[in-house]
């Protein structure tokens, strides 16, 4: 691993074409989370720099063709992206192992999810029809509903999911014939980076594509305020998103929020009669809970188990998160890895201490692992962490913790799992299990989420939207609704034997 010093900073910032330093010279460190040292100098954007991506996303909006070039050979462009992305499979996955400090696994099945969503779109626009015909009830009138680009549209991405993220707002973004400025993360700015070259490969005009690497209090915050932008669409904390929505307001942008989630996994007794069903149960409650460390939105970081079979399924769920493989994620057999951030592993901490101090009962985790050849002392290692005996009033539950922490609720009757499971200001997913397909439907129809899950957690599909209820934001992600937020509709109606209205007799 490199020192700073012997670092050669890289130009992060991408303007009508061309790659080039932040404006004011400055730069920021990327580290490693597994060992906490500097792997990368990228370009520390700010206003100035913002401004000049905006402007050149403006103009080759406005006098471009990228706008009017055909849907199919628009598609055909996001299809050599996605082959671009299969290409470059290993490299990526890599630099997501390094940038975000997921296993080198996770980096991958990424990689195939963004290439997943750039085909997506690509048949989605390409099989539409020009414009829907609108019934007028005389056949002199020709009434049709057609799409256009909304315009110029900034993107800001979270660090746990960089690429993918990115690509769940680029793609349709491009597919309805817009021009963008992305931020992403300052933490995990570089597969990003390189998606903006394949974009550049593939053959996408000069100012369509634009970044900008830097803060969100400058660069994030001057995308959503500027009026030269149409659409912001952004995914991350709410208090960020909340502050994003404001500075959107006085020039009445489009806004899509993607917020997070606090969400329930609700495991009846009868999904756990058998030593299979139970097996599997516990299994994805594992998944649910610690898969990228807990750093994801939809985690099932409430479980929600019916009493009859709580001690048995909190005892072995315990066991097993104490021997999850912590470490380096691009070491052989690591499950997992660090935490993105000295930060977010304090807040992780701190959440943790005040569930304990709320009277919840530590079952496994609760601390740092003592290091070794596959956890570098610096390393922003956290245990998972599974906490028994919880209930809504504690800060862990209510709150997003965005770590590795599993907390146990119970209930007795169906009723008061749904309560449990929607006594939430979010309502991003949740999951239901259970062996009556009866119970299944009615709880799923009663969880007030954007996604459920009916015995199983996390798999998503990009032909499904993808957002939440409540202060999960506002907005789609993903299928028709995902295309559609990145398009104005406009309805074109022609008077084909025009004649006199004589309203007036003059």
């Amino acid at each position: 691993m490199a020192d700073t010093a012997e670092l050669q900073a890289r130009k992060t910032i991408h303007v009508d074409g061309e790659w080039r330093e932040a404006a004011s010279g400055a730069t920021r460190e990327i580290l490693d989370p597994a060992d906490a040292r500097p792997f990368v100098l990228v370009a520390e954007g700010d206003e100035k720099d913002t401004d000049l991506a905006i402007e050149a996303a403006r103009r080759a909006f406005d006098q471009g063709d990228w706008p009017h070039t055909p849907v199919a050979e628009r598609a055909a462009l996001l299809r050599r992206v996605a082959d671009l992305l299969v290409r470059d499979r290993e490299e990526l996955g890599l630099l997501e192992s390094r940038d975000a400090g997921k296993t080198v696994e996770e980096g991958r099945v990424d990689i195939d999810c963004v290439a997943d969503a750039f085909r997506y779109f690509a048949d989605l626009v390409a099989g539409e029809a020009p414009g829907r015909v609108v019934d007028a009830g005389s056949p002199e009138i020709h009434s049709v509903v057609v799409h256009e680009p909304i315009g110029v549209c900034a993107l800001i991405t979270p660090w746990n999911y960089p690429l993918l993220q990115a690509s769940w707002k680029i793609a349709p973004a491009l597919a309805a014939g817009n021009t963008f400025v992305v931020k992403p993360s300052e933490i995990t700015p570089m597969t990003t980076v390189a998606l903006i070259d394949l974009l550049a490969e593939a053959g996408l005009p000069a100012g369509v594509a634009n970044i900008v690497t830097g803060p969100g209090h400058t660069v994030g915050a001057r995308l959503a305020e500027h009026p030269d932008v149409d659409l912001v669409s952004f995914t991350g904390g709410l208090v960020s998103g909340t502050k994003v929505a404001q500075a959107a307001a006085p020039s009445v942008k489009k806004v899509a929020l993607e917020l997070g989630g606090k969400n329930p996994n609700v495991v009846f007794a009868d999904a756990c009669a058998t030593d299979e069903a139970f097996d599997t149960a516990v299994d994805q409650a594992l998944n649910a809970a610690f898969i990228h460390s807990g750093q994801v939105c939809s985690a099932g970081g409430r479980l929600i188990v019916e009493e009859s079979v709580r001690d048995r399924f909190v005892a072995e769920l315990a066991r097993r998160a104490g021997r999850i493989r912590l470490g380096r994620g691009t070491e052989d057999g690591v499950e997992c890895g660090p935490l993105v951030s000295e930060q977010q592993r304090a807040k992780v901490e701190a959440y943790v201490d005040s569930a304990l101090k709320e009277g919840a009962v530590l079952r496994s985790g609760g601390k740092r692992p003592e290091p070794s050849p596959q956890r570098p002392e610096g390393g922003y290692f956290y245990e998972p962490t599974v906490l028994d005996r919880c209930h809504r009033e504690m800060k862990v539950v209510r709150e997003e913790v965005f770590g590795p922490v599993l907390t146990v609720e119970t209930f007795r009757t169906e009723d008061e799992a749904v309560a449990l499971a929607n006594d939430t200001e979010y309502g991003l997913a949740g999951a239901v299990w259970t062996a009556d397909a009866g119970r299944a439907r009615r709880v799923a129809g009663r969880l007030r989420h954007g996604t459920i899950w009916i015995n199983d957690f996390h798999p998503y599909l990009p032909q499904a939207e993808w957002g939440g209820f409540g202060k999960s934001g506002v907005g789609r992600e993903l299928g028709p609704a995902g295309l559609a937020e990145y398009r104005e509709t406009k309805h074109i109606y022609q008077n084909l034997a025009p004649k006199p209205v004589r309203w007036f007799a003059g």
